[in-house]
């Protein structure tokens, strides 16, 4: 079992640590989640391809930006179902509702991700 955190008000540069800390564990967390390790696998390729891939410093960013935000949203997803597993696991229609939500954040951000990747390289390869 984790260690309680303790809810004092930390400041400066204890308090970014503590942070940094935090989300470590967080990355450590949504690494034993297979959707984020197969997102973050991917970003491993995708990332360096969108430097090559785009031609301006804009294009590059939204590139890898549409790579990010699909892992972002993952491990939101990820807290969100197990902020629900938290409450109960018996079937409840909210409970139900928020992880079908969730599921559909993560589908429309690699759908957008898609599609922003599949005008680049129709872009670079085909002259469009």
């Amino acid at each position: 079992m984790e260690k309680q955190r303790v809810h004092v008000k930390q400041t400066g540069l204890k308090r970014l640590m503590l942070a940094f800390g935090y989300s470590v564990h967080g990355f450590r967390s949504g690494w034993s989640e297979p959707a984020f390790r197969q997102e973050a696998m991917a970003a491993f390729f995708l990332l360096p391809l969108a430097w090559w891939l785009g031609n301006t410093w804009l294009e590059r960013a939204v590139l890898a930006g549409t790579v990010v935000a699909v892992m972002v949203v993952e491990l939101l997803n990820t807290a969100m179902e197990a902020t629900v597993d938290r409450v109960g696991f018996e079937l409840h229609p909210l409970s139900k509702k928020a992880k079908d939500l969730g599921s559909a954040a993560v589908l429309l951000s690699l759908c957008f991700a898609g599609v922003v990747w599949a005008g680049a390289l129709w872009q670079r390869f085909l002259g469009g």
